[in-house]
């Protein structure tokens, strides 16, 4: 237990543990507290107190969340595809149970998978086969639109 009762070890402890939370996650969230307890470690080095490293945390944990975050997360997310159900809106779907928002019902098929889904336009019903494009998503269900009443409202 004497080694946690020397502060560098205790901020050593905090810098490992934030690096190894970071490494699991790839958030860029825990980082930020790493460099914090870099910052106070070296400040305990030299020899101030702890309301000194405690400044030091807190100053360099602030300045790094705020100034940097913003520039890392642009530069090391953006090669991230949506992986999510949002990448689904603007892609087309087959109906594959039709679409009666006035009955609950309707299903459609989006890369292999069914989706629970609702029109835009609330009276009109989409019968099976129909082609449809994600408008939206609501909850669990999708929100389509028929391409063809898409195309019909272009050429207005």
């Amino acid at each position: 237990m004497g080694f946690l009762n020397q502060p560098p070890a205790v901020w050593l402890l905090i810098f490992i543990v934030m690096v190894v939370v970071e490494l699991i996650t790839m958030g860029l969230t825990s980082v930020w507290f790493a460099g914090g307890a870099l910052a106070a470690l070296i400040v305990s080095l030299a020899g101030a107190g702890i309301q000194a490293q405690m400044v030091a945390f807190l100053a360099v944990s602030f300045v790094l969340l705020i100034l940097v975050r913003p520039w890392a997360r642009k530069h090391f997310n953006h090669a991230r595809e949506r992986t999510n159900a949002q990448s689904l809106i603007g892609q087309m779907a087959v109906v594959i149970e039709e679409i009666d928002n006035v009955h609950a019902g309707g299903r459609v098929l989006i890369r292999g998978q069914e989706w629970a889904a609702r029109n835009v336009n609330e009276t009109e019903i989409l019968p099976v086969d129909t082609t449809v494009k994600v408008q939206e998503i609501s909850g669990v269900r999708l929100i389509v639109r028929s391409v063809e009443n898409m195309e019909n409202t272009e050429n207005m």
